[in-house]
């Protein structure tokens, strides 16, 4: 997930906003706000609320502290950590690099789990110092700040060991699962399966609530039991891609019938002689036999219908320098993460200044479907291609 409101950086670490956030923090506000009001009316409006805004901002630099617990210790065990995002559902860590070793994949998941618990703890045993005394309710502004961060940091904690992938516990209980079998992609594999099981049950459970009469609450379970199905299933199929992939070079999987087009043709006459009768997505702009840029479909569509005659490839297209290139000898797999990390479909295969071919995510799928056609039930007698063999935090 990307930000949209750069924050700046930590420990190297850009820190980021996605606008989601700003819906579940507007939520928390205003639930809290009519929580303080509830059970101490006789405090004003602006204590209320001032109150409740504070909480609300704290609570979202408690799930920083929670990300940023397991991007040092990702960091401190040599691994790459390239940003964190806060959104609706909590905070994400993007870490460039899988875990080398299960003891990594361990301690870099129990991280924040552990963090939140301290943060939780120490927030209560704050409040007790200054007065405060359980199971009653805190009577002044700052110890209701201490008393609710207290309790949802520890709630946080405790829902993160859940063993469901990819929430911290399931990492987790990957990495144990890691450590005994010592295959790391069957261990992946066991933990999705479990982390879905789990997802189910939230969902299960979150519908049997709303319609017990918990209202928003059981949608919201449910809606959490749904974000976690289709990270589990997504985590899963990763597993696939990188088994089919893994030791693979660009070479060996790149298309090579790549289109060149004329720099100079105009959008209008490349959208018709070139997108209209192929139907190819991507195209190639060369000089002189060298590459210099790229066009896409994308590309065109930035350009207003009304400009494509006066506008040309060259004009439209993106450069070079702007464009990410990979070799022929680079990891399939490396080249997947560059993909997935800068948002893009395609990458230009270039050796000494001339392209080579194109690398597209719809081209890998399609060489995924095969494979996977290919060794199912109904076609084992079809021999398989020879194939080289080689996880967010809501």
């Amino acid at each position: 997930m990307k930000s949209n409101i750069k924050l700046g950086k930590i420990a190297g670490i850009e820190i980021g906003l996605h606008y989601s956030w700003f819906i579940i923090a507007a939520l928390i506000a205003f639930s809290l706000g009519e929580r303080f009001h509830h059970v101490n009316p006789s405090w004003s409006t602006g204590r209320v609320w001032i109150a409740a805004l504070l909480t609300a901002l704290l609570f979202f630099v408690t799930l920083l502290l929670h990300e940023l617990s397991h991007s040092l210790v990702a960091q401190a065990r040599g691994l790459k950590v390239k940003s964190i995002t806060l959104f609706a559902l909590g905070g994400v860590s993007q870490i460039e690099e899988d875990a080398k070793d299960a003891k990594t994949e361990f301690w870099v998941a129990i991280a924040g789990p552990l963090a939140s618990l301290a943060i939780g703890f120490g927030c209560i045993a704050i409040a007790a110092g200054l007065g405060w005394h359980p199971p009653t309710e805190p009577r002044t502004a700052v110890t209701a700040v201490l008393v609710w961060l207290g309790y949802i940091n520890v709630g946080l904690g405790i829902f993160n060991m859940v063993p469901g992938f990819p929430l911290d516990g399931g990492r987790v209980f990957r990495a144990i699962v890691w450590a005994i079998s010592k295959n790391a992609d069957r261990s992946t594999r066991i933990a999705a399966r479990l982390g879905q099981v789990v997802a189910f049950l939230f969902i299960l459970y979150g519908l049997w609530s709303f319609f017990g009469g918990a209202g928003f609450n059981g949608l919201w379970i449910a809606f959490i039991g749904w974000f976690l199905m289709d990270a589990a299933q997504a985590s899963y199929a990763q597993v696939d891609v990188a088994a089919a992939f893994r030791g693979m070079r660009v070479s060996e999987v790149m298309s090579r019938d790549c289109a060149v087009v004329n720099r100079g043709m105009s959008l209008q006459e490349f959208v018709d002689t070139c997108v209209l009768r192929t139907g190819q997505r991507c195209f190639a702009v060369e000089d002189g036999g060298r590459l210099e840029g790229l066009i896409t479909l994308r590309d065109v569509g930035a350009v207003p219908r009304d400009r494509w005659e006066s506008t040309t490839v060259r004009e439209a297209m993106r450069p070079l320098k702007e464009l990410h290139v990979i070799t022929p000898d680079t990891q399939v797999l490396d080249a997947l993460k560059l993909m997935a990390g800068n948002d893009i479909n395609q990458l230009p295969v270039v050796a000494n200044g001339a392209l080579q071919g194109i690398l597209s995510r719809s081209h890998l799928m399609q060489l995924l479907r095969a494979r996977s056609e290919l060794q199912s039930p109904a076609t084992h007698h079809v021999p398989p291609p020879r194939m080289n063999q080689r996880g967010v935090t809501p």
